[in-house]
């Protein structure tokens, strides 16, 4: 099996600007909390944040200082994947190191009839959704992440880890009568402002409320304040409180995801700042740059208190940045993912590729870069592995360890990727597929029309030029592949419509491209 170890190392002096910027936070006094103790764990999980859409990933616009400083204390991997194109499902995976089809979330939870109906059966719903306009019909999506799956709060419990969740859940709600799938009922000790919706509705205090959707679970406190300060406000709150106690700080932004809000004290420096071809929203970067601050804070906070050398720190997005958004008042999309094609909800690069960024001072070179293909599945092992936890030995964990790749110790067996989104997505214009990338070779395969389009990667990153048609042998292969996997994890998948009624003549379908 071919092993996976490509590293390499940021110029001199980015490393020695690194190694300053941390010789200036307080060091950690093992010594002082206890030899024993094991690193506290802190993952920093933005909503709908583009591949490219940070400075130390090549954003020409949006201004990203302190996650640039995590990437030169730590090690970036430039082949970063989301689980899947969509929110709910690359959160489950990384709650758990496990494929998404496996778990049965495979889509963006909804707040409709079936998923109401799931919460009260306390089980997921079988069948399919069925209308006249499409032309196949697409499994019911699981409601909520199950509490037969063991989350990594739940597997960093024995060790006396303290566990809270900020920000988006969106894994299933307080349900009715006793049933609930909040953090709070899957291994976290606390739960601020995580609830069923995937949307807050509003970025400013006061947040909607009640059944209004979208929403937040955040109260009102202070009047006008932007939702991402209040996230950081709350997980400086929760570090300080446990400073003495290993814990899981779990900070995951509402931000970037629409609605579009600016943070307003941000705003005039982007209005008056050079645009780009393609990165030119302001509003949009100023919400990049809240969620840059924030992550500025969390770092402050932990250096201030000697904690940042026992401290693992991850920095990753849920999907690819949602290119298909537009900028407010000005019919731009909010922003861009070239070279990557397409964007979130996409099989392409640009809805699967996110950034990855790890700092474990003293154990992770700092800056460092790392090319080897690595999965939301792998964040569970790689933590456990970090801290001596155990993983479930009862059920399937599809991730492996990262941290013979993060000290630079050895590597890791190459294995295909895999995602399975067998619905329709943004109306029609995303429609159910499945993919392999198995190396430098890519199969997107698509269920409406049967066609399977195949990208050499590493020669074509924006995904221009189908093989398929000079490469049957490799379809044929990847195909395979596929269909294994399909079997294995116990995928649904979509069935024809036999109610679909095509368009009339005159009437184009909306475009899949």
């Amino acid at each position: 099996m071919r092993q996976i170890k490509r590293w390499t190392s940021a110029p001199a002096s980015l490393l020695l600007a690194g190694a300053l910027a941390l010789a200036f936070g307080r060091r950690s006094s093992l010594a002082a909390q206890g030899a024993e103790r094991p690193p506290n764990v802190v993952i920093v999980l933005v909503d709908d944040l583009g591949w490219r859409d940070l400075g130390c990933f090549g954003s020409p616009f949006y201004e990203t200082p302190h996650i640039d400083l995590l990437a030169r204390q730590g090690m970036r991997f430039t082949e970063g994947y989301a689980a899947c194109a969509v929110c709910s499902p690359s959160r489950a995976a990384i709650l758990t190191g496990r494929w998404p089809a496996r778990i049965g979330v495979t889509d963006w939870i909804h707040q409709g009839p079936n998923e109401r109906r799931a919460e009260k059966l306390g089980r997921f719903l079988d069948g399919c959704v069925k209308a006249a306009s499409r032309r196949l019909m697409t499994p019911i999506n699981g409601a909520f992440l199950p509490h037969g799956e063991t989350t990594l709060a739940e597997m960093l419990k024995p060790l006396g880890y303290i566990a809270c969740y900020i920000g988006k859940w969106h894994l299933g709600g307080a349900g009715w009568g006793e049933q609930s799938w909040l953090p709070t009922t899957q291994g976290f000790d606390f739960n601020i402002g995580g609830c069923r919706y995937g949307s807050p509705g509003s970025y400013y205090d006061p947040y909607p409320k009640d059944d209004v959707y979208p929403r937040t679970a955040f109260k009102a406190r202070k009047a006008g304040q932007y939702l991402t300060d209040r996230e950081a406000e709350e997980a400086v709150r929760f570090i300080r409180e446990h400073k003495d106690q290993p814990f899981l700080l779990y900070m995951a932004h509402y931000a970037v995801h629409a609605p579009i809000q600016p943070k307003k004290s941000l705003l005039a420096k982007y209005l008056k700042k050079s645009k780009t071809s393609g990165q030119r929203c302001p509003e949009y970067a100023t919400m990049v740059e809240s969620v840059d601050q924030a992550t500025g804070r969390i770092m402050e906070t932990l250096d201030e208190l000697g904690l940042t050398e026992n401290t693992l720190f991850i920095f990753t997005s849920d999907n690819g940045g949602a290119s298909h958004v537009r900028c407010p008042r000005r019919g731009i999309p909010a922003t861009d993912n070239s070279p990557l094609r397409r964007g979130k909800g996409f099989p392409y690069e640009g809805g699967l590729r996110v950034p990855f960024i790890f700092r474990w001072p003293g154990k992770i070179p700092a800056n460092t870069v790392c090319r080897a293909p690595v999965n939301h599945v792998d964040l569970a092992p790689t933590v456990c592995e970090a801290v001596g936890a155990r993983l479930p030995e009862d059920r399937i964990i599809d991730g492996v360890s990262l941290m013979p790749l993060l000290r630079r110790a050895g590597s890791i067996p190459s294995r295909p990727f895999f995602w399975h989104f067998p619905h329709y997505w943004w109306g029609t214009n995303v429609r159910p597929y499945s993919v392999v990338r198995d190396g430098d070779w890519k199969l997107v395969r698509h269920y409406e029309t049967g066609k399977e389009e195949l990208y050499n990667l590493a020669e074509d990153l924006s995904e221009r030029h189908d093989l398929a048609p000079r490469r049957p042998d490799l379809v044929r292969r990847l195909g395979g592949e596929l269909d294994k996997w399909l079997r294995n994890v116990g995928a649904k998948l979509p069935k024809p419509n036999p109610d679909f009624a095509a368009p009339r003549a005159g009437k184009r379908a909306a475009s899949g491209r």
